[in-house]
């Protein structure tokens, strides 16, 4: 009977250091590096997403609607995460890019149409990025004329000179910035009930500017060129199909930061712009409005956070657009190649950041009117890439048994509908109401 004891007592100490083992030893540690080699697209991705112009559509959407539209960045988030995990799951299982497979699936003429639909939309786009340099710039006292210059030859040089690894390892660093907006929230002292009601009371309106601020959310939060550039980063990554668990947390972490930002521009601009019956049509409007009421130091983040945003989407966004347009053309592309082995690739991305940047410098450039319309454009092209990814995350030829499952399939496509709806019903309410008038 004492042996007996004594057995059971080492088999219960040994239980023990096993559990410990795997909770602190070696195991948990290679589990934290394996995240750790694999973590950055999806964190990277989600947070170039809060753009200068995704910040200009918060910022009218908090000023003008105060805390009414916070109730959908939770089910943005949902749609996020599976649009995003779609495009992982696409690059771990087949190692290849969103475009590459398009083109494969749907034929050269379909591709080609969609990319030129994008390469035009994200070269507006580019431009509402580096507008945002230069209205952050101007905001913190610095001349557009020498900031603008020098950001887009230090995104160009960044690309153009870095390995991926440490491109990479810049723009994570980067995504901390936007910290600035978390401070600028606290700085604005909003009703913070009023702040919990609303993001879980929805609240719907019918007016065109309601359903086209619905649409510019949707759009600025899940947009096309998210979907290729997190494809092609992957890829370039190397993930493996043993590490699209830590993929999945890389996506999840960046897609709540993503929403977790858009969430206090908004309520940074509805504790203190819409209370005070401002309704500002721009970040930068946003920012000056800010100093009466929130303070010198809410202004001067909320500026820093633009200016940064603009520099930090204006180096990521024309990388997308080579990517996708590179492997749409079946040309190589990636940073992990020389000049000499994907030269398309780095001419485009130059060539991208030289037509974002120079017409910012032109006098009396309409910048409002080129950052709504990138946002809108976003929000009307989603649904057409979406519909491409649903067939391509559908096909079990292709995805082997990492198709696309129910779950997933309804979100994407309830995406897809309310998307299509909000964008016709923002076209023909206008009409209507002009034919009762």
């Amino acid at each position: 009977m004492a042996e007996r004891r004594r057995i059971r007592g080492e088999h219960r100490v040994a239980g023990r250091f096993s559990v410990a083992r795997r909770l602190f030893g070696r195991p948990v540690r290679n589990r934290l590096l394996i995240l750790l080699a694999v973590i950055g697209p999806g964190i990277i991705t989600s947070n170039v997403d809060n753009d200068p112009g995704g910040i200009t559509t918060y910022s009218i959407a908090g000023s003008r609607f105060g805390y009414d539209l916070l109730w959908l960045l939770g089910p943005i988030l949902v749609s996020l995460i599976v649009v995003q995990e779609m495009c992982v799951r696409m690059a771990v299982v087949t190692g290849k890019g969103l475009a590459d497979l398009m083109r494969e699936n749907f034929g050269i003429r379909a591709t080609f149409y969609l990319l030129a639909a994008l390469l035009v939309t994200n070269v507006f786009n580019t431009m509402s990025e580096f507008s945002g340099v230069a209205a952050g710039a101007e905001l913190l006292g610095l001349p557009r004329y020498l900031v603008l210059p020098l950001a887009a030859l230090a995104v160009g040089v960044l690309i153009l000179r870095g390995s991926y690894r440490f491109v990479e390892r810049v723009f994570l660093v980067a995504s901390a910035f936007y910290v600035a907006y978390i401070v600028s929230a606290v700085l604005a002292h909003p009703e913070w009930h009023e702040v919990a009601k609303a993001a879980v009371v929805p609240h719907f309106e019918t007016s065109p500017t309601f359903l086209i601020l619905v649409i510019g959310l949707v759009g600025t939060t899940i947009a096309p060129w998210m979907q290729f550039y997190i494809q092609a980063s992957t890829v370039e990554k190397r993930v493996k199909k043993e590490e699209l668990t830590y993929a999945r947390v890389d996506l999840t972490v960046g897609s709540f930061m993503a929403v977790a930002v858009a969430g206090f521009i908004i309520i940074t601009c509805a504790a203190t712009l819409n209370k005070a019956g401002i309704a500002v049509s721009s970040a930068s409007q946003a920012a000056q409005a800010l100093q009466p009421l929130a303070g010198l130091h809410a202004e001067q983040l909320f500026a820093f956070g633009l200016l940064a945003a603009g520099l930090f989407s204006g180096g990521i966004l024309p990388l997308s657009t080579a990517y996708h347009v590179c492997e749409g053309m079946g040309w190589p592309a990636g940073v992990g190649n020389t000049y000499g082995e994907a030269r398309q690739f780095y001419v485009l991305y130059a060539l991208i950041v030289a037509l974002g940047a120079l017409p910012i410098l032109i006098p009396d450039m309409p910048l409002l009117k080129i950052m709504y319309f990138s946002q809108v454009a976003n929000g009307v092209l989603l649904p057409f890439v979406l519909l491409m990814m649903l067939r391509l995350a559908g096909n079990k030829d292709l995805m082997g048994e990492h198709v696309n499952g129910v779950v997933l399939n309804t979100i994407a496509y309830a995406t897809v509908v309310i998307l299509i709806l909000a964008t016709a019903a923002s076209f023909v309410l206008p009409v209507l109401q002009g034919l009762r008038g």
